[in-house]
C-alpha cells in the first residue's frame, strides 16, 4: 500500500537521500497540543489503523511510476529504484493503548526507524490518528452527558464526510461509548450492533387500509391467521375513547404503516410518531397496533420521535402508555421504551438537563437536589428517553472539526532535537520519552510525566521534583501512589507485536479510562486542567537546547 503522504514527504525524502541522511536512526512523536472541545482530555484512537498501515507501507511500480511523474526531470533515477525498495521492516512504535484518555502534549504514539521513512509515515498517522481521535472523543462527551444507562444511536452516515469518513465515525463513536449504529456496512465490517426501523417516507407512502397486504398475522402461540388491520381499527375506537379524542382525527394512512410494518416485523415492531400530529394521530395509531399485537401474543418495541419538543412529548407519551397499561390491563406498556432524534447536540442535552432542574425546584426540591439531579444520570435527560438518536454533530464535530494532532521529530541521529518558535506552545519537548501516569490515593490520574527514556522509572511513594508545563520556572514536588507507564511497544520488524484488542474491547477500555478521571477533569465545561510534567532531567535538556540554539 503506497503511504498517505504529502508531496513535500517525498521531497524531504529525496533531500536525505541524497545527503546520505536517509538512514540515520530518528524519532518522532504524535501528540494534539489543545484539549478539543475547551474539555480537559481526548480519547486516542486509530492506533489499530496506523499500524496495519505500517504493515502495509511500501511502494508499488505504479506508485514509483506517478511519483517520477510529479518529482523534478533532474530527480535521479536511483531514488526511484530506492523507493521501490522500502518497507516499515525497521520502524519500532510504541503507543498508549487505544482508547486511553490522552492530555495535550503527551505522545499518543513515539516511531523510530530510518530518517527518510519516520518522516514518510507523517502524514499516514497524522490521517489515521486525528479524526478517529477526535470523533471518538465527541461520542465519548456525548456520552457523559447522557450518563451510563441511555441508549445512544449513531445515525450519521448521511451527513458524514464521504464514506470513508462515514465508517470511521461510525467505529469511533461506537468506541466513545455509543450502543449502536444505522450504518450497515460498518456493523458488518466491525462488529458494531446495527439499529433501525422506519422513515417518514415509509408512512407517507400509504394512504389508507386498503393498501396493506398482507393483512393477517398468526397469532405467536399459533391458531388462525387474524387480520391485524381490523384487529387494530377496533383497538383504536378504544384507544380514542380513552384518550378522549376522535378517531376521525388520527391518519388512516399512517394506521395502514404501522400495520404493514407489523405485519411484516411482528416481533420489532417500533412506530415512528410524528408524520402527521403526535397527540391525535400517530400516538392512537400506535396504541392501537401495539395493542392489537399484543392480543396476539406479541410486544412492541419502542416509538420514536423526531421533531418537537422532544423533552415535553416523551412525559406526554409516558403519561399515555401507562394509561393504556392501566386500562387496558397491559403489564409492559407503561415501560415502551421512547427514543428521540432530530439535530440532537450537546446543547440539546443539556437543555434536557435544565429542564429535568426547573422541574424539580417547581416540585419544591431543595436546590442541592435539584443541581444532584442535573449531574445524575438517570435524571438528567429526563426520565421518559431511553434512547438518543445523533447524526450530524456526532460525525462531523462541529464545535471543532480538527483535533489538530502534529507529528515532531524529537531525535536524529542520537542527538536529541527542539522547536523552537516566538509561539511557545508550538515548542518541542526533545528526546525520546518514557510517559508515566501518576495516581493519587482516590485511584484518579492527577497529573502525566514524561522523562527521558534512560531515566529510571519513578515508584509508587517516591517524593517526585518535577516541572509543570505552563510553569517551567518552578519546582513542584509530588508523591504519586500509583505509577502506570503508558507506552507499549506495538510494532517491530515490520509486524505488529502486541495482540490488538477488538473494537468492543477497546471501547470498554475507553469508558474504564474515562471512569477512572477525577471529576473536576471529566466535567465538560471549565474542567480544571489536567497537569503534565517534566522530569528535572528532561528540563535541563530542553534548557541547553535552547540556550544552544541562540
Amino acid at each position: 500500500m503506497a503511504p498517505l503522504a504529502d508531496l513535500y514527504q517525498v521531497s524531504m525524502a529525496y533531500g536525505h537521500w541524497r545527503a546520505g541522511r536517509h538512514r540515520c536512526p530518528a524519532a518522532a512523536e504524535l501528540f494534539f497540543r489543545r484539549p478539543p472541545f475547551r474539555g480537559s482530555f481526548a480519547l486516542g484512537a486509530g492506533l489499530a489503523e496506523g499500524l496495519r498501515g505500517l504493515r502495509a507501507f511500501r511502494f508499488s511500480a505504479a506508485d514509483v511510476a506517478y511519483l517520477r511523474s510529479v518529482l523534478p526531470s533532474t530527480t535521479d533515477d536511483a531514488f526511484f529504484d530506492y523507493l521501490a525498495t522500502l518497507d516499515a521492516s525497521e520502524v519500532t512504535v510504541t503507543a498508549i493503548p487505544e482508547g486511553s484518555v490522552v492530555f495535550p502534549r503527551v505522545p499518543f504514539l513515539q516511531v523510530k526507524g530510518p530518517l527518510l521513512v519516520v518522516q514518510l509515515l507523517e502524514t499516514t498517522l497524522l490521517c489515521l490518528v486525528n479524526y478517529a481521535s477526535l470523533v471518538a472523543t465527541n461520542a465519548a462527551r456525548f456520552r457523559l452527558l447522557a450518563g451510563p444507562d441511555m441508549k445512544l444511536m449513531e445515525m450519521g452516515l448521511r451527513r458524514a464526510q464521504g464514506p470513508d469518513g462515514a465508517l470511521s465515525a461510525s467505529k469511533y463513536s461506537y468506541i466513545g461509548g455509543f450502543d449502536c449504529t444505522s450504518n450497515i456496512l460498518a456493523g458488518k465490517l466491525y462488529g458494531i450492533p446495527v439499529r433501525g426501523t422506519i422513515a417518514h417516507s415509509f408512512v407517507m407512502s400509504f394512504r389508507c387500509l386498503e393498501e396493506v397486504q398482507p393483512r393477517e398475522l398468526l397469532p405467536l402461540a399459533g391458531g388462525d391467521p387474524v387480520d391485524l388491520a381490523d384487529l387494530a381499527v377496533s383497538w383504536l375506537q378504544r384507544v380514542c375513547d380513552l384518550l378522549q379524542t376522535p378517531p376521525s382525527k388520527a391518519s388512516q394512512g399512517e394506521l395502514a404503516a404501522f400495520v404493514s410494518y407489523a405485519v411484516t416485523f411482528p416481533c420489532d415492531f417500533q412506530g415512528l410518531l410524528d408524520t402527521y400530529c403526535v397527540r391525535r394521530s400517530g400516538l392512537p395509531n400506535f396504541c392501537a397496533v401495539a395493542l392489537a399485537l399484543h392480543q396476539l401474543g406479541y410486544q412492541a418495541i419502542g416509538v420514536r420521535l423526531d421533531s418537537g419538543d422532544l423533552a415535553q412529548q416523551s412525559k406526554e407519551i409516558r403519561k399515555v402508555f401507562r394509561a393504556c397499561e392501566a386500562h387496558f390491563q397491559v403489564p409492559w406498556f407503561g415501560t415502551i421504551p421512547i427514543a428521540v432524534s432530530n439535530d440532537i447536540s450537546e446543547q440539546s442535552l443539556e437543555q434536557f438537563r435544565r429542564e429535568v432542574r426547573n422541574l424539580l425546584a417547581q416540585l419544591g426540591c431543595h436546590p442541592g437536589d435539584a443541581s444532584r439531579a442535573e449531574m445524575s444520570p438517570g435524571l438528567s435527560l429526563g426520565s421518559e428517553i431511553n434512547m438518543i438518536g445523533i447524526g450530524t454533530n456526532l460525525v462531523t464535530c462541529p464545535l471543532q472539526p480538527s483535533l489538530g494532532c502534529v507529528y515532531k521529530l524529537v531525535e536524529v541521529n542520537g542527538s536529541p532535537c527542539l522547536k523552537l518558535t516566538e509561539d511557545e506552545e508550538k515548542m518541542t519537548i526533545p528526546g525520546m520519552k518514557a510517559i508515566y501516569r501518576l495516581y493519587d490515593a482516590a485511584g484518579h490520574p492527577f497529573m502525566d510525566l514524561m522523562a527521558l527514556e534512560e531515566e529510571p522509572s519513578p515508584s509508587a511513594g517516591q517524593e517526585l521534583g518535577i516541572r509543570v508545563l505552563g510553569r517551567l520556572e518552578e519546582t513542584t514536588k509530588v508523591i504519586p501512589t500509583t505509577v502506570e507507564p503508558l507506552h507499549r511497544t506495538y510494532f517491530r520488524d515490520g509486524q505488529v507485536c502486541e495482540p490488538l484488542p477488538s473494537v468492543p474491547e477497546v471501547r470498554t477500555h475507553a469508558q474504564v479510562s474515562l471512569n477512572l478521571l477525577n471529576p473536576v477533569h471529566r466535567r465538560l465545561h471549565e474542567p480544571q486542567p489536567y497537569p503534565v510534567a517534566v522530569t528535572e532531567r528532561l528540563h535541563r535538556l530542553f534548557l541547553e537546547l535552547r540556550q544552544g540554539s541562540h
